[in-house]
């Protein structure tokens, strides 16, 4: 959904797939181009306009921001088989600056004390893009139950039944 500043906003479906996500990967580029793509455990929601990940190891990604602040983030339910790209304008937050604890709050509250977060990187979205698996396209008479029942016989999953 666009909002009046040109940015898009987070729906529900958005949320969803972020929270059922184990890991997203958040793309960067240095001041020569060059892509760089790390994988972030610890990331969320904040608010309806801002996707917020923890730098816990994030050196270069860190250098990449400083040179372009552009980032895409993209996440994906394994079992669902699709997700989000969301692509948008980092700001690094130290923790001596007071939006630290505001952007941090549920990435400290995620990380508790098993990973020390050196900064948090507050992404401001421009645009939000669907992710599919190919499978919904090669396969469009399958439903979502029988997509997600592949991926656990490819996984060697056995869901829990609640």
């Amino acid at each position: 959904m666009s909002d009046p500043q040109g940015g898009h906003r987070l729906n529900d479906a958005v949320k969803t797939d972020i929270e059922n996500s184990v890991l997203c990967w958040l793309a960067t580029v240095d001041a020569d181009g060059t892509p760089n793509v790390s994988p972030k455990e610890i990331f969320c929601a904040h608010g309806d306009d801002h996707i917020v990940v923890a730098d816990i190891a994030s050196a270069h990604t860190l250098r990449n921001l400083h040179a372009n602040a552009t980032a895409c983030v993209s996440f994906v339910d394994v079992f669902r088989q699709r997700g989000f790209k969301i692509v948008g304008t980092a700001r690094i937050i130290a923790p001596d600056e007071p939006d630290f604890a505001v952007f941090g709050a549920d990435l400290l509250r995620m990380a508790g004390n098993d990973f020390p977060i050196r900064h948090v990187i507050a992404i401001k979205i421009k645009r939000i893009s669907r992710i599919w698996a190919p499978s919904y396209t090669l396969f469009p008479e399958r439903s979502e139950q029988q997509c997600m029942q592949s991926a656990y016989d490819t996984y060697g999953v056995t869901p829990i039944q609640k």
